[in-house]
């Protein structure tokens, strides 16, 4: 262990201790501080802050996330830091509701009781949490889960509901990648009764209570399980909020889990479902892309939230839709996810 600093963030006035050997991000988890954060690899800039005084060294990050000129004027991504001395840190982006209402992450062991093919590369994978261990987590959050073998960690969102199963099951719906570290394993490698180390948990994609504000959910590919929890959650309870759910796939062999979203749909007081690909010419789907369809449909959005999951270049061009519709950015929540073969 090194040295021990203050970490002050303003302008909440919120202050930590943080350890030399581990990054400001680390540091704020294991205190139950949830800052803003997306990949924590320095990839997606959703932790990006400025350095208002003190000493720090980063880690190794994209300049995609953090550019050099940015870097220069003082710019640095929590991911990646580690503090050499007492810091001051404003925060570019915070949620108040979130702030102190963090999980601090713990490890669990795991026992793997499914791997269910759904599409043609889109795997079900539960976990069954052994005895004498557990992962608390809300609707919408992820864990890492550590690839056998390897020391390394791969994020993936839960798509069920905290709790469930006798001893506490987590579902993950995973995309497979040629290549990918992990979800190369689902081809066969990784089976019933297999051992997994889940570490968790961490995301801001968290329903926030807003009853009287209108609900976008949207997603694409794999990013269907924490917006698929989302829903489940909001069947769960019977909301009575205005949903809609935009998923979108490049073919009709992309889809999947749409008997349960009509299911859970049908609970809701107001809801619709509308599924789009962007490759299919056959007229039984909405053609084009996802956020080509939410134009179509959505008017106004200044008195909605919005929760997303999906490939960088869909949540991109989604924030720019919904803040031109008049959806305030700080009432849009989401996960930015990567993959091991983008690294």
């Amino acid at each position: 262990m090194g040295d021990k600093h203050r970490i002050r963030f303003e302008p909440v006035g919120i202050e930590i201790e943080a350890d030399e050997d581990e990054t400001v991000l680390d540091a704020a988890f294991r205190q139950g501080v949830m800052l803003m954060h997306g990949c924590k690899e320095g990839q997606c800039s959703s932790c990006k802050s400025f350095l208002l005084d003190g000493d720090q060294q980063m880690e190794r990050y994209s300049t995609f996330a953090l550019a050099d000129y940015e870097s220069d004027e003082g710019y640095v991504l929590l991911c990646r830091t580690h503090a050499f001395g007492d810091l001051s840190v404003e925060l570019i982006n915070y949620d108040e509701e979130m702030l102190l209402n963090g999980i601090p992450p713990r490890e669990a062991r795991t026992t793997v009781a499914a791997v269910e093919p759904l599409t043609h590369d889109i795997v079900r994978l539960a976990l069954d949490i052994d005895a004498g261990h557990e992962i608390p987590y809300r609707t919408g959050q992820y864990v890492d889960i550590a690839v056998p073998g390897t020391g390394q960690w791969r994020s993936f969102s839960m798509a069920g509901l905290p709790g469930e199963g006798p001893g506490g099951r987590l579902e993950f719906l995973i995309k497979r990648y040629s290549g990918g570290m992990f979800s190369g394993l689902l081809d066969g490698a990784l089976n019933p009764g297999d051992p997994l180390t889940v570490k968790g948990p961490y995301g801001t994609c968290v329903m926030r209570d807003a009853p009287d504000r209108d609900l976008i959910l949207l997603a694409g590919g794999a990013g269907m399980a924490p917006v698929l929890a989302q829903l489940r959650g909001l069947a769960a309870t019977g909301s009575a909020r205005r949903t809609r759910f935009y998923y979108g796939a490049r073919t009709e062999r992309d889809l999947f889990a749409l008997d349960e979203i009509a299911e859970l749909g049908g609970g809701l007081t107001d809801f619709a479902f509308r599924p789009a690909l962007s490759e299919d010419p056959s007229g039984a789907y909405e053609q084009g892309l996802i956020t080509e369809v939410v134009d179509r449909h959505e008017g106004d959005l200044s008195g909605a939230d919005a929760y997303l999951c999906g490939p960088p270049p869909m949540c991109d061009a989604a924030m720019e839709l919904l803040t031109g519709k008049g959806m305030p950015e700080e009432r849009i929540f989401l996960d930015k996810f990567t993959t091991s073969t983008d690294t």
